[in-house]
């Protein structure tokens, strides 16, 4: 008997080859929308190295997580609320109102602490009261939070008139001008605390899960023993609490309170959340792309700021770009169907 017949299968060395598990989803991350978000970041990082020679400043560069950090504070919440099929668009009123409620007990001689709590409480009371309007008499939320975009600012309007509060305890700058480390911000670092707060909250409990099934089909969510009413409240409640803490940090960087503070905040946040792969229909996105999507709204800015760019420019971009973001998807979906049956 020779040794090839007595040799076995078992015996022979095999390759070790990376599953194709692996490969899959190496392919899947490379044609994700949070890996062109990144590609984009870095791209204006590097255009704006080239644009302006102050750019990579260690201070300059900190003082540009100001122009997306309390945005994305919002933006958190908010592409929860968008995944599960509604919307906030109350929610730079929220910040109005809540700032000149703080800039009144201030001028009444509250310390720090009641005007935080005073921060935190209105934008829970004016979520729920979202909440009430929404899950309690069905009412649309567009619908809702338009008009309540009108009535808190009106009140904002109604308290102060043409005047502001600027008087202000010394001890209030701190969330909106103190730093933790060196050139890292206190509002940088709470940035970073609640993307990992609501990344988990979203992506592993099953209260994230449940976001998802009421945003991709809130029937079979209904029929299936998830009480969407509660989920959606609690979502408006976040929503207007994370606008609560927007307004103490907006409050103390700018030591003042005007009716028109936050003006126009709602499209940011909007687009920010859109931008980051957070579908305006509802039933999908992620906090990684929200994050991405904020670093690139902010490098944009503070590179348009450098360069001395009008304010209404920027407005201008990001209009045009919460539309081609809407858009395209659904451009790209209708013409990849035609150039696949011209390839056939």
């Amino acid at each position: 008997m020779s040794d090839a017949t007595l040799s076995s299968p078992s015996t022979t060395a095999t390759p070790r080859n990376i599953p194709d598990r692996l490969h899959r989803r190496g392919a899947r991350a490379l044609k994700s929308w949070e890996f062109l978000l990144a590609l984009v970041a870095v791209a204006i990082f590097v255009i704006n190295c080239f644009a302006s020679p102050y750019f990579l400043d260690p201070w300059n560069l900190s003082d540009a997580t100001f122009n997306f950090t309390e945005l994305g504070f919002i933006a958190f919440p908010m592409a929860m609320l968008i995944i599960a099929g509604e919307i906030d668009l109350s929610v730079a009123s929220i910040i109005a109102i809540t700032s000149t409620l703080m800039g009144a007990a201030a001028a009444a001689g509250a310390g720090v602490g009641l005007l935080v709590a005073i921060g935190l409480g209105t934008g829970l009371i004016c979520g729920a009261f979202n909440a009430l309007m929404v899950t309690g008499f069905g009412l649309p939320s567009i619908v809702v939070t338009i008009g309540t975009m009108s009535l808190y600012r009106g009140f904002s309007y109604i308290i102060l008139g043409s005047n502001a509060y600027t008087d202000y305890p010394a001890g209030l700058a701190y969330f909106g001008q103190g730093y933790v480390f060196w050139v890292f911000s206190f509002e940088l670092v709470l940035f970073v605390a609640l993307a990992i707060a609501f990344a988990i909250l979203l992506h592993a409990t099953r209260f994230g899960r449940a976001v998802y099934a009421i945003g991709n089909n809130p029937v079979g969510a209904r029929f299936s023993g998830i009480r969407t009413g509660r989920i959606k409240a609690i979502l408006f409640l976040l929503t207007g609490l994370l606008s609560g803490v927007a307004a103490i940090c907006l409050t103390s960087r700018l030591g003042s309170t005007r009716p028109s503070i936050a003006f126009g905040w709602e499209l940011q946040v909007v687009t920010m959340t859109v931008l980051g792969g957070v579908s305006i229909l509802g039933g999908s996105g992620s906090i990684l792309g929200v994050v991405l999507a904020a670093l690139v709204i902010g490098l944009v800015t503070f590179g348009f700021g450098l360069l001395n760019v009008p304010g209404i420019v920027m407005s201008i971009f990001i209009g045009l770009l919460l539309i081609g973001v809407i858009a395209l998807p659904r451009l790209y979906a209708r013409l990849k169907p035609r150039v696949a049956a011209r390839r056939g």
